[in-house]
């Protein structure tokens, strides 16, 4: 495809700005080695193609009038979403012309997939959005045999699904290989079954790894630039040995198409929960019990932990959970969980949840200026474990506004209560006013949140609060952290300190 000059021109400009630089500072001083490409990926793929397969999925929806399309309620990013709109725009005509005909009180609707056979059994893990909202699943084979599927288990958070087909006779299987043995810039294979069109195979490399691509808490995704189109999620991403490193998910695309930009979940994530599925039908993550934040660098200066902003700040324990029992206190730094290092808030969830259960681990936490090491007993994590929710403290007297934070506090009676729908167990200090231009306010404090603890310390009445915020300032820290609870939940807060007016430079 030719580019338009002004496309170009950057890169133009670029190749002259490379040609003109001096030839020493372009030549690495040890050249780096690349191994070969191979000349055909023809012989691994016959072997490995008879074991993909693949997925069609059907349910029956719900279709209103021609008033407007009476959308079903798939998951968001389910085939069956895009699917529908796509036949109700069929159905109504172009916009400003007549709408097609009426179509009928109920439909079936289809969307395609694909998978890959992990047992001779014919156990089959393909993604969960090209199952979910099913009520009839059907496997198609290489050989274009088509079985009915069971499905065994599903992971909705991580988006995996192991179905069941009986095929009477043994199955062609792949076995999982090491992702993490899998470096940027090696060669991958990925082989779908879209469309029903029989095994597709497309090769490129390792863009990336690590990926976190907000499709759920787990995210550590694979980036391929081996194209996967539409029809492909499910599928296996191969290593050059023929053993399967990811599952292909998602990819970017602004028109549908690939472009390049491809995403699969690691093997090694996948086969555990392979297995637990394969056992128990659904994932047995492992669950802490804690509620967790970002260490900003306003956190961080604010506790005193050396070596920057890192870890994991415990902004909540839920109740009877392994983080109280750990004895794990609002307001720690998770350093390391089973001695490994916990670099930022996106880690640890994805840990914790790949350990056993029931296993006990070690932690390192930062707790008042020192590391503390705690161990913790695994549970398994609840279905309903976000709608928990951790309660503190307790309330009492009145105190003039602290007008250096920019917010005025009052202690949490009955009337406070009623007005902000408070519970009734629910301590602390009551924000009932806030300076827009103040402190408080950038941090998006507002009236009817309560401050359960100032400098991981309880609070009861604004003295207390105001009596903590004045220590604070005298050891000539630039912030006071703050634990607030708010309509969403616990979180933590540093509240910027404004210079002490009695302190003049000399």
């Amino acid at each position: 495809m030719r580019l338009p000059a002004s496309a170009l021109r950057p890169l133009l400009l670029a190749g002259l700005a490379l040609a003109a630089a001096p030839t020493a500072a372009l030549l690495p001083s040890a050249p780096a080695l690349a191994r070969p490409a191979p000349d055909s990926f023809a012989d691994l793929a016959a072997k490995l193609l008879p074991a993909v397969v693949n997925v069609s999925s059907s349910a029956e929806v719900q279709v209103g009038d021609n008033s407007g399309p009476d959308l079903p309620g798939f998951p968001p990013g389910s085939p069956f979403e895009q699917f529908f709109k796509d036949f109700m725009e069929r159905h109504r005509g172009a916009p400003g012309q007549n709408p097609g005909p009426a179509p009928g009180p109920e439909r079936r609707m289809q969307s395609l997939g694909s998978g890959f056979i992990i047992d001779p059994t014919g156990l089959i893990v393909t993604n969960n959005h090209v199952i979910d909202g099913a009520d009839d699943v059907t496997v198609t084979l290489q050989d274009n045999t088509s079985l009915k599927a069971k499905v065994v288990g599903r992971d909705t958070s991580g988006d995996i699904a192991l179905l069941k087909v009986d095929a009477g006779h043994p199955l062609p299987a792949l076995q999982f290989g090491d992702s993490s043995a899998m470096r940027v810039g090696d060669w991958v294979l990925a082989i779908g079954n879209p469309f029903g069109l029989g095994g597709t195979v497309t090769a490129g490399i390792v863009s990336a790894r690590g990926r976190d691509i907000h499709e759920g808490p787990y995210d550590d995704f694979i980036q391929t630039d081996a194209p996967i189109n539409r029809g492909n999620s499910g599928g296996p991403l191969f290593n050059m040995d023929g053993q399967v490193i990811g599952i292909n998910t998602a990819i970017y695309s602004p028109s549908g198409g690939s472009i390049g930009i491809g995403f699969a979940i690691p093997s090694n994530m996948a086969r555990q929960v392979v297995a637990q599925l394969r056992e128990y039908g659904h994932p047995r993550r492992g669950w802490l019990g804690v509620r967790i934040q970002e260490v900003t660098p306003d956190i961080a200066e604010s506790l005193g932990l050396k070596g920057g902003a890192r870890g994991a700040l415990v902004a909540g324990v839920l109740p009877n959970g392994p983080a109280q029992g750990a004895h794990l206190q609002n307001g720690d730094i998770i350093l390391s969980f089973n001695n490994a290092a916990i670099k930022d808030t996106h880690e640890l969830p994805r840990v914790v949840a790949d350990t056993e259960v029931g296993k006990q681990v070690p932690l390192t936490v930062w707790r008042d200026g020192k590391e503390v090491t705690l161990e913790a007993v695994l549970a398994e994590k609840p279905d309903d474990v976000e709608k928990v929710a951790a309660q503190q403290n307790s309330p009492q007297s009145a105190a003039p506004p602290i007008s250096s934070l920019g917010m005025t506090l009052a202690p949490i009676d009955n009337a406070a209560r009623d007005k902000y729908h408070l519970s009734a167990d629910q301590k602390g200090v009551l924000v009932t006013d806030v300076d827009p231009n103040g402190a408080a306010a950038q941090k998006g404090l507002k009236p009817g949140d309560v401050i359960v603890e100032v400098q991981q310390g309880e609070v009861s009445k604004p003295e207390d609060v105001q009596r903590r915020v004045e220590a604070v300032r005298r050891e000539d820290r630039r912030s006071v952290l703050m634990l607030v609870q708010r309509q969403d939940g616990l979180s933590w807060v540093p509240l910027p300190l404004a210079p002490d007016k009695d302190k003049q430079p000399g």
